[in-house]
């Protein structure tokens, strides 16, 4: 009979982030960490998935035309929902999760965007049942941040967390399991790495990839000039405009930051608009307890400070901001009065 039925699979939270996806399983952890990228072939009039998450990204302009890489979110929310339901799909099998045996597939707390629309919501929705789940709870992205990154939702103080991801940036202040403002501006490290792209047709001629602006990024990136800016350098390559043959150029961190500076801007625009709608007693808690950043963008350099010194707030980043929005859909995947009082059934 357990070879019949199967073993019952796993309930999942899922983080399905513009760059990045991570699965979430009750007494392990997050199991899967990858990015949120499809690679299909198309033989035939047949079309089979080739590769998902980082075997898919090796991928990304490096292909023949029988073969196409896809990413189905943009600026946070689905945009092709055929190929984020397959994608889901892989993901949630490689977390051990799906249909088995006569059982019913996983329950699952998947994160949304808090200013993303209804039909958003029911496209995210769609994906996860269509991807094998018998039930979805959705959790706003700030509150799952602030519950990952150990802030004390549930409690009568005010807390402010500003969740930087690929494609958007969320920044929630909440009190007592409630969001109290929340809002949610498409920009994040995506923006980033398009703006450096655009600093480097502009002021160089070079056209670059969307890795290779990531990896500058990641690299010399930082958010503000800093004196020692002129002294770190680091290589890109890309496309001569005018001649279209390829070039490496030097570019410096103080070039970055300026290729940067808009986009750390509008988060910090962002920002200053959601302490404008804080009530007088929370507001006194956030200026007590600080702001609290999460998302991979919050690892770019000196952001924390540009955001202090912008605020008048002590800015601090969360230990382990990458994964803060998954863990805490975990945690509220397996706390059912978390479930219940901050889920979207």
């Amino acid at each position: 009979m357990t070879f019949f039925f199967g073993p019952a699979p796993p309930d999942l939270a899922i983080d399905l982030g513009t760059a990045n996806t991570l699965v979430y399983v009750p007494e392990k952890g997050i199991v899967v960490d990858e990015p949120s990228v499809l690679a299909i072939e198309a033989f035939d009039g047949v079309q089979r998935v080739l590769a998902v998450g980082s075997e898919a990204k090796i991928l990304e302009g490096k292909t023949a035309d029988a073969i196409q890489t896809y990413r189905p979110l943009a600026d946070g929310v689905i945009s092709d929902l055929n190929v984020a339901e397959e994608m889901m799909k892989q993901f949630i099998h490689k977390a051990g999760g799906g249909r088995s045996g006569l059982f019913h597939g996983p329950q699952i707390v998947a994160c949304v965007p808090c200013k993303s629309s209804s039909v958003e919501r029911r496209a995210i929705r769609a994906a996860a049942l269509n991807a094998g789940g018998r039930a979805v709870w959705l959790i706003e992205e700030p509150m799952a941040a602030a519950i990952g990154a150990g802030l004390p939702v549930d409690e009568p103080v005010g807390s402010m967390v500003i969740d930087i991801g690929g494609g958007t940036t969320e920044v929630g202040i909440i009190s007592m399991k409630a969001l109290v403002y929340g809002t949610s501006e498409r920009v994040g490290g995506d923006k980033m790495d398009e703006a450096i792209a655009s600093y480097m047709r502009r002021k160089h001629n070079l056209v670059v990839g969307q890795a290779t602006a990531e990896r500058i990024k990641k690299q010399i990136g930082s958010a503000m000039v800093t004196p020692e800016g002129e002294q770190i350098v680091g290589s890109i390559s890309g496309s001569d405009i005018a001649s279209s043959r390829p070039r490496e150029v030097t570019v410096t961190q103080a070039e970055i930051a300026e290729a940067l500076a808009e986009t750390v801007d509008h988060i910090v625009q962002t920002a200053l608009a959601a302490l404008e709608h804080a009530q007088p007693e929370i507001a006194s808690d956030v200026i007590e307890r600080g702001i609290t950043l999460t998302g991979g963008a919050a690892l770019l350099r000196d952001i924390d400070t540009v955001l202090a010194d912008e605020t008048g707030l002590p800015v601090k980043v969360a230990d382990n901001p990458l994964h803060c929005v998954a863990l805490g859909a975990g945690k509220a995947l397996e706390n059912a009065e978390f479930r219940r009082t901050l889920c979207e059934a």
